[in-house]
């Protein structure tokens, strides 16, 4: 039976069909009434049709009713078209109605005009109104462009013997760093499911369980706050795991899937592979950063060792981290005045020290006057220093300089334009430490509890927790983390003592963890993983800026539903339902 709206796609026409006989369907996205003839620019997902009504006294009066963004159906004879239109693949014909019939009224006015070119409407606005602004080309495309890699990845996954599985939505809570989403039982009172922050206990008992190489499109659920590049509540991973493999098996595997699913949606330069593999302190002490971007090609030197009992009160006592840049002799005060601002006002440093080098290699500006001909001569050694270039230098405990520099390095790689452009630079990020000192003085797991801590046994039993290395491993693009993973704790022993470092008696892990913990007595193969990030990565390719753009129905920067009012209040039915009792 044809289809009673459209026999045609508004994309598809050419002069191939001139003189068919065509029904459309679409959104009427412009009508220009030029007296005796009127346009209407017809659209759809495929693109754009321009339909002609000449002196037709029925139609005239149909079109008393139709406005922008009106859902029609039209039936005509499709002809040349007397001026074509470069920028439609339709552009060659147009279509002369002989029959409009409206399929769904547009009532209202509409809060901001659809495919307007270089209009600007207030965040809020498209989120609350998003069935209207996914009809916005830009970000239909995102969607669309989106599933795409999403088809990319299964079937790269497919075609590498992986198993899609799917894992449970209600699950238990588990202390993996961010507040988890509760969800109140109605038939065990005073007990509550947990939204799964990750697949992460199930996935491990898939491999329990025999199944070698398993993978999900899956979503994770985190009570944490929003970033432009991280979406407040919910996110997609492909999920994957695979038993009997080290840490290297799985970056083969990841070293297959990323620059597959990259090549197939970019015209972008892709790093080859094996992708290079920093150590987690080595990013921090060079980039200031585990999440650095390799585009960047400014480094940061530690010369705390060289400002040892300095006289210069700043520096005095303090970590200090330097980053040197070339070129700058057409560089004036206000842009270091500038960067100095931006460190306070953006980092809250303390300050940002400077000097330039100029042509002679004298030391001039800033804080020249401080630094003697000892200490210059083994800052230009160090940081091999050349003329008419300049050295910034942060000063402040170790941590704080850390992070304040890698601010630093990252601003004057945009200020300065040294971002290598239209390319993809990926690492992986490698020997996190297994356990970190908490706000409170205590040890706690540094980034997955499940992890195996290089050593095993011996390494729990004789180091300081603090100098463990764990078999965890991110994947960093241009400087976002795309991709998180690590080798498992599969031994029921290490597990019970990782957990005991951290404050965890042998009950609490049975208590958390009682599946695995038991599972973990029936023979399990060593096994590891990874989570790629999937709208981090369309993020990536779609060269957007914000996480929102490539997500259909994303929350705002406070985590709320503009568009379907959520979170909202309950009625008190409801909550007596799930034995909740209110005390806001």
């Amino acid at each position: 039976m044809a289809n009673i709206y459209r026999t045609h796609n508004c994309g598809e026409l050419k002069v191939q069909n001139i003189n068919d006989e065509v029904r459309l369907a679409g959104f009427v996205q412009t009508i220009r009434n030029l007296g005796k003839m009127i346009f209407i620019d017809l659209r759809d997902e495929y693109g754009i049709t321009q339909i002609v009504v000449t002196e037709d006294a029925n139609l005239e009066e149909k079109l008393k009713d139709i406005n922008k963004e009106c859902t029609i159906t039209v039936y005509g004879k499709v002809a040349k078209r007397s001026s074509k239109n470069e920028k439609l693949s339709t552009g060659e014909i147009e279509v002369i109605a002989k029959d409009i019939t409206v399929l769904g009224k547009c009532r209202n006015s509409l809060p901001f005009e659809i495919n307007i070119e270089g209009q600007t409407v207030r965040e809020d606005l498209r989120l609350e109104y998003r069935f209207l602004d996914l009809r916005n080309d830009s970000i239909h495309k995102n969607i669309l462009f989106r599933s795409k890699i999403l088809k990319d990845f299964r079937n790269i996954m497919d075609e590498l013997g992986f198993t899609e599985i799917q894992t449970p939505i209600l699950a238990n809570s588990s202390p993996e760093g961010v507040r988890d989403f509760l969800v109140p039982s109605r038939l065990h009172p005073g007990e509550f499911y947990a939204l799964p922050q990750a697949p992460q206990q199930f996935k491990q008992l898939l491999m329990v369980s025999g199944f070698e190489r398993y993978y999900q499109i899956a979503p994770c659920f985190r009570d944490e706050d929003p970033r432009a590049d991280r979406s407040p509540g919910e996110f997609y991973q492909l999920d994957f795991e695979m038993s009997f493999v080290t840490q290297e098996d799985v970056f083969e595997v990841v070293e297959k899937i990323i620059p597959t699913v990259f090549k197939n949606n970019t015209s972008w330069k892709i790093d080859n592979t094996p992708f290079v593999k920093i150590p987690y302190r080595d990013a921090m002490e060079k980039y200031g950063t585990d999440k650095p971007d390799l585009r960047n090609p400014l480094t940061i030197e530690d010369l705390t060792e060289i400002f040892e009992g300095t006289e210069f009160k700043a520096f005095s006592g303090k970590t200090v981290k330097a980053i040197k840049t070339e070129n700058m002799e057409e560089k004036s005060r206000k842009f270091f005045d500038s960067m100095s601002e931006y460190a306070i006002n953006e980092l809250e440093a303390k300050g940002l020290a400077w000097v330039k080098i100029d042509q002679n290699g004298e030391l001039t500006g800033g804080i020249s006057k401080f630094i003697d001909d000892e200490r210059k001569a083994k800052i230009f050694k160090k940081m091999n220093i050349m003329q008419n270039s300049a050295i910034f230098f942060i000063a402040d405990d170790f941590e704080k300089a850390q992070k304040v520099a890698g601010g630093i390095r990252i601003k004057l790689g945009e200020e300065l334009d040294l971002i290598e452009k239209n390319c993809y630079k990926f690492c992986f990020i490698v020997d996190f430490p297994m356990y970190e000192i908490t706000e409170e003085g205590t040890i706690d797991f540094n980034h997955n509890p499940f992890s195996m801590p290089q050593g095993g046994m011996e390494a729990l039993t004789t180091k300081d927790p603090l100098d463990i290395y764990a078999y965890q491993y991110d994947l960093v693009c241009n400087g976002y983390e795309i991709m998180s993973g690590a080798v498992r704790n599969h031994d029921q022993d290490i597990m019970i003592k990782a957990f005991e470092i951290a404050g965890y008696t042998v009950d609490d892990v049975k208590n958390k963890f009682g599946a695995l913990f038991k599972a973990f007595s029936y023979g399990t193969p060593p096994h590891a993983g990874a989570a790629p990030g999937i709208d981090r990565i369309v993020m990536l390719l779609a060269n957007e800026n914000n996480i929102r753009e490539v997500i259909a129905f994303p929350k705002n920067k406070r985590a709320r539903d503009l568009m379907m009012n959520a979170p909202s209040k309950v009625f008190d039915k409801q909550l007596e339902e799930v034995h909740i009792k209110l005390d806001v």
